[in-house]
């Protein structure tokens, strides 16, 4: 990526706290390669294509996001229509499961002085009796990827919460799903998605030549606990290595390194 200068290399890719910049955890973990962001990429017609469809889909997840937070603090906040069947989905769910959250720890900026470097999570919770960092993740699938972001926020926030247990990844989404032959189609940033069942056939339907008939848009939602994260967080530990190494001509101007 381009930096013009120092300023907007600080500003991009970390945070200034208390007067000292320390970069951040997302910044970090994009040096990670991601093979499917290629195949993405590759299927459109141009680049200028693939950064509208991200930014788009980047706006909906904050909605996600946004919304998911207040509810889950009591709030009832002004749900856009198009990201309102997840956002259902995830009152039902919240209706059924114990799930308790700290107001004081939504969007709280986390900050490792030992590693020098800063996330923000999205909360610390309390699910079915184990306290843990929660995660809200707006994909299609809970990628492997996801656990370096959370196993960073853990050191540090073990020097507080000595009862800190685990972490979670929550996925919201929303999709169709096929009356004839079983498929379902995403549709986000813009950008449709159609993914055909394992079989191919359902009720003798061959979803391959299917004239599809879609059902409304409806949410689903997956919860899933990542307890172990020490491995985890020596790979992002050897992630930040390698950012350093790639930006070593930055930090040196600001004086990180």
């Amino acid at each position: 990526m381009y930096y013009s200068n120092a300023e907007n290399f600080k500003g991009t890719t970390g945070y200034i706290i208390d007067d000292v910049w320390y970069p951040r955890v997302t910044s970090i973990i994009n040096i990670k390669s991601k093979p499917a962001l290629y195949y993405f990429y590759a299927e459109l017609p141009s680049f200028r294509h693939g950064e509208d469809i991200k930014k788009q889909s980047a706006d909906e997840g904050t909605k996600v996001h946004e919304a998911v937070q207040a509810i889950l603090t009591g709030q009832e906040p002004e749900i856009d229509p198009t990201v309102l069947p997840a956002v259902t989905a995830f009152r039902k769910y919240l209706a059924e499961n114990n799930i308790q959250v700290d107001p004081d720890f939504i969007e709280k900026r986390v900050v490792s002085f030992n590693e020098r470097y800063a996330g923000t999570i999205d909360a610390l919770a309390l699910i079915d009796g184990r306290f843990g960092i929660l995660d809200i993740k707006t994909s299609q699938a809970i990628y492997r990827d996801y656990n370096l972001q959370t196993a960073a926020y853990f050191p540090p926030l073990q020097e507080h919460f000595k009862n800190l247990q685990t972490r979670w990844i929550l996925r919201i989404d929303q999709r169709e799903r096929c009356l004839k032959c079983g498929s379902t189609r995403r549709t986000k940033g813009g950008r449709e998605k159609i993914k055909r069942p394992v079989n191919n056939k359902i009720k003798g339907v061959n979803s391959t030549n299917c004239l599809h008939e879609w059902s409304e848009m409806t949410g689903e939602i997956e919860l899933k606990e990542f307890p172990y994260w020490q491995d985890d967080y020596q790979a992002f530990l050897g992630a930040k290595k390698l950012w350093e190494w790639e930006h070593d001509y930055w930090l040196k101007q600001i004086g990180y390194l």
